[in-house]
């Protein structure tokens, strides 16, 4: 084999490794303006973003027909998430009120933000849902704490969207949180949090559990598995 061909060979196992590296790693696209809520994949505003895909279930197996594509942009006040979520069969809360928070959300079809900023206390993050009726909940959680589950009456002042289509089984759901309830530091490229996501799918019959980075556990709360959500700017800088 020529000097060349080694030289590509070299280079294309480099590449495979540094992606293999960055599995567990999100990265969230600067926009200059906060926007309306959406939840169009095709919009400008969701186009510039990069995804990342959830697509296992809590002990790593591969969970077939669910691969749940999750993006994320930031601003100087907030960090938005969009989830596109295939589904079999909703599993939808009867009388849903997208107005007030709805306490145990987790019971119905949801996906969900995990997400910390403190790298030393790591099992102090907070927990954002959404499910495919534009119901929501915010927690803060603590795991030191007999009850974590009590941290639902923290209030973020996050806000979502969602909409299903049915005809193509997917379900979309929008988050804007604002930073300000994540972190103490103002939103800057380089800045990096604890995250992971995770889907609950369908009825308790045939329960389908979905995970970005998965716990190895029956519980979502193992935060030494989150995996890294980092600012990135994409915004090109003017002299």
């Amino acid at each position: 084999m020529n000097r060349f061909c080694w030289s590509f060979v070299f280079l294309a196992l480099s590449a495979s490794c540094a992606v293999a590296a960055d599995s567990n790693i999100i990265e969230s696209t600067r926009s200059l303006d906060d926007t309306a809520l959406q939840t169009d994949p095709a919009s400008a505003f969701w186009q510039d973003a990069r995804p990342i895909y959830a697509e296992r279930d809590t002990y790593g197996k591969p969970v077939p027909g669910h691969r749940t594509e999750v993006r994320s942009r930031w601003t100087r006040d907030n960090i938005y998430f969009l989830f596109l979520c295939p589904y079999e069969e909703l599993n939808l809360k009867p009388s849903p009120d997208p107005v007030h928070e709805t306490n145990q959300l987790w019971r119905w079809d949801v996906a969900e933000v995990f997400i910390g900023s403190d790298f030393a206390d790591i099992k102090h993050y907070k927990e954002f849902e959404v499910s495919p009726q534009g119901e929501w909940i915010d927690l803060d959680i603590n795991l030191e704490k007999p009850h974590h589950e009590d941290g639902w009456t923290w209030n973020s002042g996050f806000q979502v969207v969602a909409r299903i289509d049915r005809n193509a089984k997917v379900w979309y759901g929008a988050m804007r949180i604002p930073v300000a309830s994540l972190d103490h530091r103002s939103p800057a490229a380089g800045n990096v949090f604890r995250v992971n996501f995770f889907r609950g799918q369908g009825p308790a019959s045939h329960l389908r559990q979905i995970a970005w980075q998965p716990p190895m556990s029956n519980t979502f709360h193992v935060p030494d598995r989150f995996g890294t959500l980092k600012l990135v700017d994409t915004v090109p800088v003017t002299h």
